[in-house]
């Protein structure tokens, strides 16, 4: 079918005013080039739509049939592309977001009360799940985007830097570190450590900077949420190696965060879309906004 808008936008004119003049007029085009888009469309359907006399251009039974669904064809085609304008524009829409936990809870909310104010007619949906999870709901299209650590091996995921991220030793006030502007990790021999499990990503950077510093690694408690291993710091039952990030969750314990040296160590946190999907207005716009967020969380003056 080879029916053009330009056809269709020239019948429905003349339909309307009854006269190829005033049609013309109405279009800004030329009545020869007017009557040249009715006869081409006549020809397409194989019909006459128009039944012309000297006073009058009137709609023959196919035409009347025409009329009704090429009009609601074309609102249909105006509707479509408003919508598309109104997204690219970012005015209507959804945002889907994955993330774990403690960015979750400590990056996000004023990322997103400002992405709202900016954009009030874009949704805003958020998963506060772990890292597979995360990728998973990326890659199959559950979320638009996702924020944390991932691995260079993972695939079919795009990654947007948003911070590097260094990781810390946490102690409470009573701590022998508690003075410290830093601390080796071959300091950390011999004390009571409370680490992540082995699912997780920072766990697996602690393993690298103990055997960096030939030392081994002996956890006295092992959990799953920062937030945990926080508290248990603040109890005084022992030390914990965490991203730097954890120090808003940190803020109203008594907990200090002590810089790790010999090795430093440090990963990027991002944003990730999926490989081979267009990203979003919406979503550029967001990792704007998350990045100066995220950016907020890793200050320079630490102890």
């Amino acid at each position: 079918m080879k029916i053009t808008i330009k056809q269709i936008e020239s019948f429905l004119a003349v339909a309307e005013l009854g006269n190829f003049s005033r049609a013309s007029k109405r279009l800004n085009i030329a009545q020869p080039a007017l009557s040249q888009a009715i006869k081409d469309l006549e020809a397409e359907l194989a019909v006459r739509l128009f039944d012309r006399t000297t006073r009058r251009v009137e709609l023959t039974d196919a035409g009347r049939e025409f009329r009704n669904s090429a009009a609601k064809a074309l609102e249909e085609l105006e509707h479509a592309v408003e919508s598309v304008h109104e997204l690219a524009e970012r005015r209507r829409g959804r945002l889907r977001i994955a993330a774990p936990p403690l960015l979750a809870a400590v990056v996000l909310p004023q990322a997103i009360a400002e992405f709202q104010k900016r954009y009030p007619g874009i949704s805003v949906q958020l998963a506060d799940v772990g890292t597979e999870q995360i990728i998973d709901s990326v890659r199959s299209g559950k979320a638009d985007c996702g924020l944390g650590t991932f691995s260079p091996a993972e695939e079919g995921i795009e990654r947007v830097p948003l911070v590097r991220d260094s990781l810390m030793l946490f102690c409470d006030h009573r701590s022998p570190f508690n003075g410290a502007i830093s601390v080796p990790w071959r300091e950390l021999e011999d004390q009571p450590l409370i680490t992540l499990t082995r699912d997780s990503g920072i766990r697996l950077l602690v393993e690298v900077g103990f055997e960096a510093a030939e030392i081994a690694l002996k956890p006295a408690y092992e959990v799953t949420q920062v937030t945990t291993a926080i508290a248990l710091v603040e109890s005084g039952l022992g030390v914990a190696v965490l991203p730097t990030y954890a120090l808003a969750a940190a803020r109203y314990r008594k907990v200090v965060g002590k810089l790790l040296t010999a090795p430093n160590i440090s990963r990027e946190v991002s944003l990730i879309h999926a490989t081979g999907r267009s990203v979003s207005p919406a979503v550029s716009a967001f990792a704007t906004i998350v990045r100066r967020y995220a950016q907020q969380l890793t200050p320079r003056e630490t102890s």
